[in-house]
């Protein structure tokens, strides 16, 4: 199917995080560290669910933009990202790493206004930086300590304009 020029849709962990029956929070935004073993048996089927979609609404000709971190670090590892990527094979996906120092992080959430899923601790904010960059395969990484939003939009759409593919994706799905 074609693509709709310009037809986007944002698919984040804040707005799955706002549909997940309460019984399963925190679900797909679980910490690293194994905090919630009980909770963890259900991530699987949470994130297939996820990606099912992100694949059918690209299947049907819009585009996809998915803003979520992935983690291994549970109480025992899930291969969740793995199992994520098969489910975007054949499509043109590219996967963006984005960094930003703790401090910075911390410092944009506490002057956040509007709130959100996250933790203003340190310990477990560095947790997740370190957990959500294994195993560090990109197609694309930015520094948004460095970059304005405009200058991180302005690369993305670079590299869609000219992608690597087959990429990190494919190189996730097949490991």
């Amino acid at each position: 199917m074609a693509r709709l020029p310009g037809a986007w849709v944002n698919i984040g962990v804040d707005s799955c995080m706002r549909e997940t029956p309460p019984e399963l929070l925190p679900g797909i935004g679980l910490r690293p560290g194994g905090e919630r073993p009980d909770l963890e048996p259900h991530l699987p089927g949470l994130y297939a669910a996820l990606y099912r979609s992100i694949a059918e609404t690209a299947r049907s000709g819009v585009n996809v933009i998915v803003d979520i971190g992935h983690h291994d670090f549970y109480s025992r590892p899930l291969g969740i990202l793995p199992a994520s990527a098969r489910q975007l094979q054949g499509f043109s996906a590219l996967l963006v790493g984005v960094r930003c120092p703790v401090a910075v992080n911390l410092a944009r959430r506490q002057a956040d206004s509007q709130g959100g899923f996250y933790s203003l601790d340190p310990e477990i904010a560095a947790r997740w930086e370190n957990a959500v960059h294994e195993p560090g395969i990109y197609d694309l990484e930015l520094d948004t300590s460095k970059l304005s939003p405009e200058a991180a939009a302005d690369r993305i759409a670079a590299s869609l304009a000219d992608p690597p593919f087959p990429g990190a994706f494919t190189s996730l799905a097949q490991g």
